[in-house]
């Protein structure tokens, strides 16, 4: 019989990076109409724990969200959206793969996805409308997280971070 063997967090530490990491521009997490500004900051978190990126938009309470959810130390890569529409027009432009998380027919099944391969962008919606019906058009593919339970969707912060750890290819 196998005993694991729990690690020391300062074992952990040393198996870990010393200090934030710049940005990779490799996978960026967008929730451009999150409803709960403290799920702001735990996606943060897992931004930290996948190597990726926070697309944030311009309201004026989106700073301290980030503040109060996250618990990592040192700076976070953070990138300012503006206008959401306009920021995913240019993420195309230079040839970013647009994901959303949506539950949407046809959609890939997130046991299915594969990691992402170029800079991909994750578009998280509202948690009770979903990504906005005039943007769906900007989305290259459309990931569901399927659900047996009587919900209909998960916060932004874990839809999200089960996104990330699939696309950084860490699950």
């Amino acid at each position: 019989m196998s005993r694991a063997r729990v690690r020391k967090p300062d074992e952990l530490r040393r198996s870990r990076r010393t200090r934030s990491h710049s940005c990779w521009g490799h996978l960026i997490l967008a929730p451009l109409w999150a409803q709960h500004g403290a799920n702001l900051g735990t996606l943060l978190r897992t931004c930290d724990a996948v190597g990726a990126c926070i697309a944030v938009p311009p309201h004026d309470w989106v700073p301290e969200a980030l503040r109060r959810g996250n618990t990592v130390p040192g700076r976070s890569c953070v990138h300012r959206t503006g206008n959401p529409r306009r920021w995913l027009e240019r993420e195309h432009e230079k040839g970013s793969h647009i994901v959303g998380v949506e539950l949407a027919e046809g959609a890939i099944r997130l046991a299915d996805l594969e990691p992402a391969r170029r800079r991909t962008v994750v578009v998280l919606g509202h948690e009770r409308t979903g990504i906005p019906d005039e943007y769906l058009d900007l989305l290259d593919d459309v990931v569901e997280i399927p659900m047996i339970g009587r919900g209909a969707s998960l916060n932004v912060a874990v839809a999200g971070s089960l996104v990330a750890y699939k696309l950084a290819g860490l699950v």
